[in-house]
């Protein structure tokens, strides 16, 4: 019971070297790497390998990127496609209004084409931009695999690429993320830190006193859901080395696929396997599989006895947080796309150059609320108003690349706070 864990709580570079800083901070970190990856490649060559073919084929465009990017363009010219899974739903239709936003301050075009996360809708869709004459392109894909193609395609019609909300992993897509680093229009990514965001959702739970910690997953393999699994178990564990006596522990995961079926199901076979449940935490998404999940509890009668906590802000969630059926969440992230598109502007209007070999990673914050009042604050910032106003806008797609990430990186409740109050 709820009452038992309260018991329980204790001056601007010029323009030309934007990428030189980012380039210098790499450079120890790269340098050991690329012995390896000289040998790699040779190995690679002599079999056949898809990666050195890839990142060749990149390089073989590198010249073409670079008088792509020092020419100069009216503003009023520009179109900067976005993909996305939808437009429409409640962390899409954010990403859309402060896009729409950024579109409207610089005096550019955009249009979206909703892929709903389907593999071959996902590719389709960067082809269906390229063609409408957009020099740009940010994407929010399903899958590393999907990217191969993406760029390709970007490479082939000489526009700028961006990820946001994911990021391709090095050691998983070795071959994909040799061929987005080669490329002379591949900008990077803009994306979350899944396995801190996991950590973080364990420690709100613990904080209340939960010791018993149901999962439950989208699907298997998804490379979001499991960077979030990493952290979860990584708070636990620290949890545990750090208190012998009070121990913690994570059921293994159910998985609930996208629905609010599967999520309800999935919270059901977790409460029957263990009575003694008192957390739950859906992956995320803000939408049917966590909305199922907290019906699930409703439906047994547990509000009070478990807590929930996940990711991407539900539309009533300060409500919910008020009643008991969420006891927090990470989200506010929609601003992620947003720094994906300022980049991408910066490229088309020819502010970047060295491209190729300078994969830009920008990890953006996620920020918590726990408790009504933390709600409260977020709305008044976030939902209320954008975080940024059209002339804040403007003044980031005017700084060094450098300068720009560190704004992303500074995003907060109290920052936001801070500039309004101005």
């Amino acid at each position: 019971m709820k009452s038992n864990k309260a018991a329980r709580q204790g001056v601007p570079p010029a323009k030309k070297s934007l990428w030189e800083v980012v380039r210098m901070k790499k450079m120890f970190k790269r340098a050991a790497a690329s012995v390896t990856a000289a040998a790699m490649a040779v190995s690679m060559t002599a079999c056949g390998g898809s990666g050195a073919a890839n990142a060749t084929q990149a390089a073989d465009a590198s010249a073409e990127g670079s008088e792509a990017a020092a020419s100069t363009i009216d503003n009023k010219d520009i179109k900067i496609g976005v993909s996305i899974w939808s437009s429409t739903d409640v962390l899409g239709s954010q990403c859309k209004l402060i896009i729409d936003e950024a579109a409207k301050a610089l005096g550019v075009q955009v249009q979206y084409v909703d892929q709903g996360h389907v593999s071959e809708k996902v590719t389709a869709s960067v082809e269906q931009l390229a063609a409408a004459g957009c020099q740009g392109i940010i994407i929010c894909n399903s899958s590393d695999t999907e990217m191969t193609s993406a760029i390709k395609t970007c490479n082939d019609n000489k526009v700028y690429l961006a990820q946001f909300f994911r990021v391709i992993s090095q050691e998983n897509s070795k071959d994909i993320y040799d061929l987005a680093t080669a490329s002379p229009y591949y900008i990077g990514a803009v994306h979350e830190n899944e396995p801190e965001n996991g950590e973080k959702l364990v420690q709100i739970l613990l904080d209340k006193g939960d010791r018993n910690i149901g999962l439950i997953g989208w699907e298997q393999g998804d490379a979001t859901w499991l960077g979030r699994w990493e952290g979860y178990k990584a708070g636990v564990e620290k949890w545990n080395a750090e208190h012998p006596d009070d121990q913690a522990k994570l059921s293994e995961p159910q998985y609930a696929g996208t629905s609010s079926e599967g999520g309800s199901k999935a919270a059901e076979a977790l409460m029957s396997a263990d009575p003694t449940l008192d957390a739950l935490i859906p992956a995320g998404g803000g939408g049917d599989p966590l909305q199922g999940a907290i019906a699930a509890v409703e439906r047994a009668g547990k509000v009070d006895e478990i807590d929930v906590v996940s990711t991407d802000f539900l539309p009533d969630l300060g409500e919910r947080l008020e009643n008991g059926s969420m006891a927090g969440e990470s989200g506010g992230h929609f601003c992620d796309p947003l720094y994906a598109f300022l980049m991408v502007y910066n490229a088309i209007k020819g502010n970047y150059t060295d491209i190729a070999g300078n994969f830009v990673d920008v990890e953006f914050p996620y920020l918590y609320v726990s408790s009504p009042e933390d709600y409260e604050a977020y709305e008044k910032y976030f939902v209320d108003q954008l975080p940024y106003t059209n002339e804040e806008i403007v003044e980031i797609s005017e700084m060094s690349l450098e300068d720009m990430i560190a704004k992303a990186q500074s995003l907060s409740i109290e920052d936001a706070a801070a500039r309004a109050g101005k």
